[in-house]
């Protein structure tokens, strides 16, 4: 007679274990990713408070969840990507070129602001659509494709523009896209609202829907979701579309704050997105986390850097900290993974 031992691989036991193990213990690391991400955004504060008075008033608190709001944005692309295992480095200039696109097609005119935006969301939409065709139909790399498409996107806007000193780029932003992200409803910037909807938006996606679990499905293992009827192909080019798309999106919203365009705007926002995304609790390697998790990380990373800012640190100090940082979590992460 066999017996089958309970944590064994074999018989039902042992699939009801792993079951367990997969269904529950795998969440409750999750949403302990989650939790654990938003006591460090309090305790940022708190050791803000303590090191700098004042930084935790409701003055303070606004303008770091309004510079998070950007992180969050473009970490909300890179949240769809990073979750079926990809990444996308070309952010940073889709992000740069939309803002430039708004403020080139609109001269500032209220009446050309709409086609403007439309225009800057689309092309942000079709580097993402490219990426993703690219990656899943030719076999490019993700980290060559989209740095590649990243250079694509800096050289059409430096050229286009003649190095940024065309008529239109001078222009300020249109008075309805400033007021959209700088003006105020009920007290409150109305650019968090913005940021509410896209966590909203995203939340109900990953959560609710089909495509959200094909999305953790392609993560967790794109063979077997293929064998399964899911087309890892054409989710993989959509999160890849997404990603561009909310790049996109998060220039505008920079745009409405700034006012004005210029070259370099979305540099910043490569490496914080993806270290809001790993802070969140996502897991780099795809199939786990939670965009819930990253609205804490990008609140989390922001307090972090105006903490150190606030005790005067150097900006080379305050790269090597958060790098510090990154590398640590990823490190714990990658022990859990390897225990469960």
């Amino acid at each position: 007679m066999t017996t089958v031992e309970v944590g064994g691989s074999g018989g039902l036991p042992g699939r009801t274990v792993a079951w367990f193990r997969q269904s529950f213990l795998g969440r409750s690391r999750e949403r302990l990713r989650v939790l654990y991400a938003y006591l460090a955004a309090v305790a940022l504060f708190v050791i803000g408070e303590l090191v700098h008075p004042g930084f935790a008033s409701l003055n303070s608190i606004e303008s770091i969840l309004q510079v998070a709001s950007f992180v969050g944005l473009v970490a909300a692309g890179e949240t769809f990507v990073i979750l079926v295992g990809g990444i996308d480095l070309s952010v940073p200039y889709v992000l740069n070129g939309a803002s430039v696109l708004v403020v080139v097609l609109s001269t500032g005119l209220q009446s050309r602001a709409l086609f403007a935006i439309l225009a800057a969301l689309g092309m942000g939409l079709g580097v993402g659509v490219v990426n993703g065709l690219a990656i899943v139909y030719l076999s490019v790399p993700a980290v060559v494709m989209t740095l590649g498409m990243n250079g694509v996107v800096e050289g059409l806007t430096i050229g286009l523009t003649n190095g940024f000193t065309c008529s239109a780029c001078a222009d300020s932003a249109p008075p309805i896209v400033q007021s959209a992200i700088a003006g105020r409803l009920l007290g409150i910037p109305t650019g968090l609202f913005v940021w509410a909807a896209v966590v909203i938006m995203v939340s109900v996606i990953l959560s609710m829907t089909t495509f959200g679990r094909r999305i953790y499905a392609v993560g967790n293992n794109p063979t077997a979701s293929q064998l399964s009827g899911v087309p890892v192909r054409l989710v993989t080019v959509a999160v890849y579309a997404l990603c561009g798309l909310f790049a996109a999106l998060a220039g505008v919203a920079l745009l409405g704050i700034t006012g004005q365009s210029s070259l370099g705007l979305g540099d910043p926002y490569l490496f914080q997105s993806i270290a809001a995304v790993v802070i969140g609790g996502v897991y780099i390697l795809g199939g786990r986390g939670h965009y819930l998790g990253v609205v804490a990380g990008s609140i989390s990373l922001v307090a972090l850097i105006s903490v150190l800012e606030a005790v005067d640190m150097p900006t080379y100090g305050q790269s090597i900290l958060y790098g510090v940082v990154i590398l640590a979590l990823l490190l714990a992460y990658g022990r859990e993974e390897a225990e469960v």
